[in-house]
């Protein structure tokens, strides 16, 4: 069993998604957490509940993490509430509108990457001096298949996470030395609310189940998988895994 007793972990856009999947899943095995929101209060307020619950420390605080000053704010609440950080997941994202290169506005651009790449940056430089104390410390980074395709009508998302795993892949080389583990979970269409949204606005599809039985091994994406990875990639059963990037995707 996996076992991450000691640990303190930072999430960000964890009140919902594949972030409260991985809150969920690093307290079921001990760690103590602290989540970032930037709209739903009430969401991070159920899923900090439901971790207290099973009767773990959880903490929540909202920040826009496009946002540098906030970002730091955020950073030092984590380190005030658990008295370190030695897990850092950048999970928060925003969808584009799904428009062709020639249509997109500028300001689109600007806000997706601002929220993938630059709030992932300001994240883990404004952690990793808390990070680099620990013996062991891990950041993961959440980016998607969509790094494999490159749709079109989709370049401001696919773009904003390339950037993101490139930052990953340079701060796992650069960390190594400091004993961060530095990794990437790129899953494909998973059930959540953006991708209930996504499937209703492209197919009219109204259930995301709908699509069980087109998706790999017979069952849409569960939020679920992705915190069980994201726990294993930050346990001691994960010793010499760094700078990869982990396609979810049943190989599709």
């Amino acid at each position: 069993m996996l076992d991450l007793s000691g640990r303190k972990a930072f999430i960000t856009g964890g009140s919902r998604g594949a972030g409260r999947a991985i809150a969920q899943s690093f307290a079921r095995y001990g760690a103590e957490v602290v989540i970032g929101y930037n709209r739903d209060q009430d969401a991070a307020e159920e899923t900090i509940n439901s971790i207290k619950e099973i009767g773990q420390n959880a903490y929540s605080i909202k920040v826009n993490i496009s946002d540098y000053d906030e970002v730091k704010t955020a950073i030092d609440f984590a380190e005030s509430k658990m008295g370190s950080i030695d897990i850092l997941v950048n999970n928060a994202g925003i969808a584009s509108r799904g428009k062709s290169v020639a249509d997109t506005e500028v300001q689109e651009l600007h806000n997706v990457m601002g929220v993938h790449f630059f709030g992932s940056f300001h994240c883990c430089q404004l952690a990793l001096p808390i990070l680099r104390k620990s013996e062991r410390a891990d950041i993961l980074f959440i980016s998607s298949a969509a790094t494999k395709t490159f749709a079109a009508r989709g370049v401001p998302y696919g773009a904003a996470k390339a950037a993101m795993e490139a930052l990953a892949k340079g701060l796992a080389k650069e960390e190594r030395s400091n004993g961060i583990r530095v990794n990437v979970i790129a899953p494909t269409l998973f059930e959540s609310e953006m991708g209930k949204r996504l499937v209703k606005a492209t197919q009219g599809v109204e259930n995301i189940r709908e699509l069980d039985e087109k998706s790999p091994f017979g069952v849409v994406l569960q939020p679920e998988e992705i915190g069980e990875i994201a726990s294993f990639l930050c346990s001691e059963q994960n010793f010499r895994i760094s700078g990869q990037v982990l396609y979810v995707d049943g190989a599709s």
